[in-house]
């Protein structure tokens, strides 16, 4: 497999998302904004633990300009052990009943590996399901992608949570995530399947290198056809780099978003959304010059 001068090739990448009726018009960036129901996340866990907080915290990400919410209710940090489907649903049900009743109008995503929790969030009135395993860790993921055909955020990731960053290592980084997605799409799309986001999973099952090298290359992935995510928001690519923590690393973050932007990212998975959406303006006017 070979992709030399692929990166330079015009490529016609999907450019809308129908959300539950609601179309998602992605011929701009757009920025969805994390909104994590989690003790232990690796940035933010533990500050939404109510209502109140929940609504505070959702209103702010779309006055700032979010397009997107998107619900986690589980980590996925390095290390972090999973939980079951009833402690993980336990957790999301509450924040998406009082978001699709304060928000009628939000675009609301949720960030699971379960079908069951993704068939009883779009029930509940989400309406795209963003999934770090692209099935592999339900079999029954697919068949409920299948047969709502809601649009379907896939990541590539290398192992799991709990083993990905042990010493990961690829013969060759592109070809290998390029194959997983190419098969991955592929099941889907016979289906019917057509409103899919790809996420090459910056920080999970890839060292600093490895993220490096797929941001440099991110453009390389529209040859898939189909909006690429970068999730790239205050990770240990640019605390190690930097040799900081999260709380320190945002001014990082904005530099790797509009690295991601100037090469071909379609949306920015992020916790600041305020930032994201300057860095978003810039890379705008940038665009605009010849």
């Amino acid at each position: 497999m070979s992709f030399n001068g692929a990166e330079d090739t015009f490529l016609k990448v999907k450019k809308s998302l129908n959300c539950k009726g609601t179309l998602l018009d992605l011929s701009t960036p757009a920025i969805m904004g994390i909104l994590n129901i989690t003790p232990d996340s690796f940035y933010d866990g533990g500050r939404l633990k109510d209502d109140k907080s929940i609504i505070t915290k959702a209103e702010s990400l779309l006055m700032e300009g979010a397009k997107i919410i998107d619900i986690g209710g589980q980590s996925s940090r390095p290390g972090a052990k999973p939980i079951s489907v009833e402690e993980e649903w336990s957790r999301i049900f509450p924040a998406l009943k009082v978001l699709v009743k304060e928000f009628p109008d939000a675009i609301l995503s949720v960030d699971t590996f379960y079908a069951q929790i993704a068939k009883s969030s779009i029930e509940e009135g989400a309406s795209i399901i963003n999934d770090i395993s692209a099935g592999n860790l339900d079999p029954d993921m697919f068949a409920f992608i299948i047969r709502s055909k809601v649009p379907y955020i896939m990541m590539h990731m290398k192992g799991t949570p709990q083993n990905m960053q042990d010493n990961p290592s690829y013969e060759n980084l592109h070809e290998e995530i390029i194959r997983f997605f190419t098969e991955k799409i592929s099941a889907l799309t016979k289906e019917g399947v057509t409103d899919i986001v790809i996420d090459p999973g910056f920080g999970f099952g890839k060292s600093v290198s490895h993220n490096y090298q797929l941001l440099k290359h991110l453009s390389l992935y529209k040859i898939l056809g189909f909006p690429i995510l970068a999730g790239l928001s205050r990770k240990s690519m640019v605390t190690k780099v930097l040799k900081t923590d999260p709380s320190s690393s945002l001014n990082g973050t904005s530099v790797l978003n509009a690295i991601a932007l100037l090469n071909g990212a379609s949306i920015l998975r992020v916790h600041d959304v305020r930032e994201a959406i300057e860095v978003k303006k810039i890379i705008d006017q940038y665009m605009l010059v010849d």
